[in-house]
């Protein structure tokens, strides 16, 4: 029985059908049984009286069951009902952010939706444009199988399904989609006709496209000189295979820095000034198969006349329609234009002269937001973009035209991909933050994300995915994003001081990752973090904080220690509690006494100050009666570190040792130490 209802209330739909037959199955064997009873005649042999009491039982069983089914229908129907409200506001967000051209965040509501109703079929369908759009044609195939699964004759699911297979070049998969539309409703004759023209156009083209590189290669053209090809793509009277082929030619001609020169002296940079129709082509806004694979020729050329050659650089980045054109390929969607766009630009990223000629030539206002969309592709496309980021960012210039659009366009764009981590392409996202923790370098950048409060709720979402993908990409990408904080932390505002108690929490449970560069960051974190709100310290004292960084500061590392160390003194400043931890899990002050030895003044004078602010603890200055602390002290107060916080506060906790236990003035007057603390003073404020 309990198996029975578990299969009910699956959200597998097979499972739950088969539950549903089962449960009738049964049903329709009680209903003959009462049959068979009222047909019944009277038996003369002895009646077994415990048979009744049986009987009995089995009908207070199985009006039970019947109770157990009701209840459990009406249960379902209910769950379902809500399921279906949430997955149409999650259809209905998704279809939202596909409008919009966010097409990530559509496939991650029309997931979402589908957590809720796994056999809505719309769900599937929305989710498999989404994936057209993205161009991951397999997926939007897998999308449109389940859609079948859930409707046989689901026409869009069949439509889709023929669009993604010509994209593959499926060519006979997709007009098996076609002709199932037809077969399903014959009134879609005009749709079908419309589809089958579209997939033998597609398919001519492609062979027209192989017949005329061909002839190209095989013919006069291939044994032609730079000068002489040149000459040839002057022509305006050709069709853009044709200019594709002599293209390609003219690339493979172009062999070393001679035909470069060759190329340059012969206005090979005129091309598109010559000829009309290979300007139109590479202009078009929106492009046809023939002039994809024109421009993609064009730039495999530039490629090859550019490779280190810095006059050809300058002359191809100053041509007007080049100029206007580089950041329109870059957006333009098209994975082939993208790649060899990508592969051009890095040609300039070399070597510091390309770059500089790079920045002064180009409008970068937009480069930040197009580069980071490429978060979302699955190929190469994503780290060359980031290689490219990561040389861009080293101009001051880029910086500057990066703030234009920083608030309005870049900062939305990156919480987004922040918030739909689990889907782009992880290794790509970790590069992505870390390039945006560099920029933070620059304070007008770093002020205006660290006012973002999206920015900083998405950084949080992150962090909590972190718990349940394990994987070492999406582990990079929450080592980039604490890194990304602590840089964000060197400014102080109203979110942040909002948001410190969460940020802390996040802190408190990356503490025992197994990852120790993640734990360094999540204490690193804490140290900037906690300033900013005395509920966040509070928080995280509640939590154990002290003994946990105690652990950390025994176990040694320099930079988990100075970050340990500033966040115990953060909270021993005014919270009690956390006095008190500390005096009693370190024993005799044995780790921070430790502390004062290291040569990193930074931890030197945040130990010194932690010491001083838990002498207040009874008991605590008695604690050190029989160490060196006075001497240690001293020679800090009275030396010459560079940072003078280290005299100041060794001079305050050497004071408040000898007020808390007035027995260290004896060691103190023997070392002649109220000289050394009298030229201390001029530290004090």
């Amino acid at each position: 029985l309990a198996k029975l209802v578990q299969g009910l209330s699956s959200t597998d739909p097979a499972v739950q059908k088969a539950a549903i037959a089962e449960t009738e199955k049964r049903l329709h064997g009680q209903e003959t049984g009462k049959e068979e009873e009222s047909k019944t005649v009277v038996n003369r042999a002895v009646i077994n009286t415990r048979a009744s009491d049986i009987a009995n039982a089995e009908a207070v069983n199985t009006d039970g069951f019947v109770a157990i089914l009701e209840k459990d229908a009406k249960e379902r129907a209910e769950q379902r009902k809500r399921n279906e409200h949430l997955a149409n506001a999650l259809k209905e967000k998704g279809n939202d952010a596909f409008r919009k051209g966010d097409y990530v965040t559509a496939v991650q509501r029309y997931t979402d939706g589908l957590e809720r109703r796994r056999d809505k079929q719309e769900l599937y369908t929305n989710r498999a444009q989404a994936y057209l759009k993205m161009e991951e044609y397999e997926k939007a195939i897998g999308d449109c199988e389940w859609a079948l699964k859930c409707n046989e004759k689901y026409i869009k699911a069949y439509f889709l399904m023929g669009k993604a297979h010509l994209a593959l070049k499926h060519y006979s998969e997709s007009r098996q989609c076609y002709e199932k539309i037809l077969q399903i409703d014959p009134q879609k004759e005009s749709l079908f006709k419309d589809c089958m023209n579209e997939v033998n156009l597609e398919e001519k083209r492609m062979k027209d496209e192989e017949r005329a590189v061909k002839e190209v290669q095989s013919g006069k053209l291939a044994a032609l000189s730079v000068k002489e090809l040149l000459q040839k793509l002057a022509r305006p009277d050709q069709n853009f295979p044709y200019y594709t082929g002599a293209i390609t030619l003219l690339t493979a001609a172009v062999k070393d820095c001679t035909e470069q020169t060759l190329f340059r002296t012969n206005n090979g940079f005129s091309i598109l000034k010559d000829n009309e129709v290979v300007r139109r082509g590479f202009c078009a806004e929106r492009k046809s198969p023939a002039e994809v694979d024109l421009s993609v020729s064009l730039l495999f050329l530039w490629q090859a006349v550019c490779a280190g050659n810095e006059e050809n650089q300058r002359l191809l980045l100053t041509h007007p329609d080049v100029k206007t054109q580089l950041p329109k390929l870059l957006s333009s969607g098209v994975s082939e234009i993208q790649k060899e766009t990508l592969a051009l630009i890095a040609l300039y990223l070399e070597n510091e002269n390309g770059r500089r000629l790079l920045v002064r030539h180009q409008d970068l206002t937009r480069w930040l937001q197009i580069l980071m969309m490429f978060v979302n592709s699955a190929d190469g496309r994503a780290s060359s973009a980031m290689d490219v980021l990561s040389d861009l960012i080293k101009e001051e210039r880029f910086k500057t035209q990066s703030r234009v659009m920083l608030s309005t366009d870049v900062l939305p764009l990156f919480s987004q991909s922040l918030t739909s981590a689990k889907l782009v392409n992880q290794a790509a996202l970790a590069r992505c933050i870390g390039i945006m923790g560099n920029l933070c370098a620059d304070a007008v950048i770093r002020t205006r994300m660290a006012e973002c409060r999206e920015c900083w709720q998405a950084c949080l979402k992150l962090v909590d995915e972190s718990f349940d993908v394990r994987t070492p990409k999406f582990q990079e990408c929450l080592f980039a994003v604490l890194g990304l904080m602590m840089n964000l932390l060197l400014e102080s505002n109203v979110v942040i001081q909002s948001l410190a108690v969460d940020i802390s929490g996040r802190c408190m449970s990356l503490l025992g990752e197994t990852d120790g560069r993640i734990v360094t960051r999540a204490i690193g974190v804490l140290s900037r973090v906690l300033p900013a709100s005395a509920s966040a310290v509070e928080e995280v004292v509640k939590g154990g904080v002290v003994k946990k960084m105690i652990k950390f500061l025994k176990a040694g590392g320099q930079i988990t220690s100075s970050y340990a160390v500033k966040t115990l003194s953060i909270c021993t400043r005014s919270n009690r509690q956390a006095q008190e931890d500390l005096v009693k899990s370190d024993k005799r002050f044995s780790v921070l006494l430790k502390l004062l030895d290291s040569e990193d003044e930074m931890i030197v004078g945040n130990a010194a100050l932690c010491l001083g602010q838990c002498l207040v603890v009874p008991g605590a200055a008695t604690s050190l009666l029989n160490s060196d602390v006075v001497m240690v002290l001293l020679k800090h107060a009275g030396g010459d570190a560079t940072r003078t916080s280290v005299q100041e506060n060794a001079a305050i906790a050497l004071g408040k040792l000898c007020v808390a236990e007035p027995r260290h003035m004896f060691q103190l007057r023997q070392l002649n130490g109220l000289a050394i603390l009298n030229s201390s003073m001029k530290y004090l404020h």
